[in-house]
């Protein structure tokens, strides 16, 4: 519940601010790990975040490579090339988390980098070790999959994918 100066605050600036309070325990075979209730949507979103890319970056780190650079390969080799700034858009990533990570790629020799229409546009494609690196990496990804699709069950994986979709897209218009 609200108190009434927050009411009031809220009221008049036209505006509702929701708390998401996750009410029972959540599981957590670790007792001294044990998640406590957060008070908004963003800090559980960015907690979840936090719990599923630790599961794929275990099954990744079998082939050398992180979630993150793994869909950016992943997303190069469905778009044959792009520049940073529809990488970043792609990912709702900053400029300058993606110019590390593309960075990363390219020591790597898994991306080619060449200019774009103008000096400062860079456009990023795979190269064949970069497609080497994919396919590596693809079993691995899929067992993070599997991991996930076994805990939540086919019920609850098709409803993440809803709800997620739907949160992007929320997000997007906020």
């Amino acid at each position: 519940m609200l108190s009434m100066a927050a009411q009031r605050l809220t009221q008049s600036r036209n505006k509702m601010y929701i708390h998401t309070i996750m009410h029972g325990p959540i599981r957590n075979v670790h007792r001294a790990n044990r998640l406590f209730p957060l008070p908004c949507a963003c800090q559980n979103l960015r907690r979840l975040t936090r719990l599923v890319t630790r599961i794929y970056d275990q099954e990744l780190r079998k082939a050398d490579i992180e979630i993150t650079q793994f869909g950016l390969l992943t997303a190069l080799d469905i778009v044959s090339e792009a520049n940073q700034k529809t990488l970043s858009a792609g990912f709702a990533m900053d400029s300058t988390t993606l110019t590390r990570t593309l960075a990363l790629l390219r020591r790597q020799g898994w991306i080619h980098v060449r200019s774009g229409k103008d000096r400062r546009e860079r456009v990023f494609r795979l190269t064949e070790a970069g497609k080497r690196q994919i396919a590596a990496a693809q079993p691995h990804w899929e067992a993070a999959e599997r991991r996930l699709r076994k805990t939540l069950g086919p019920s609850g994986w098709k409803q993440m994918q809803t709800i997620v979709a739907q949160a992007t897209n929320a997000a997007t218009e906020a």
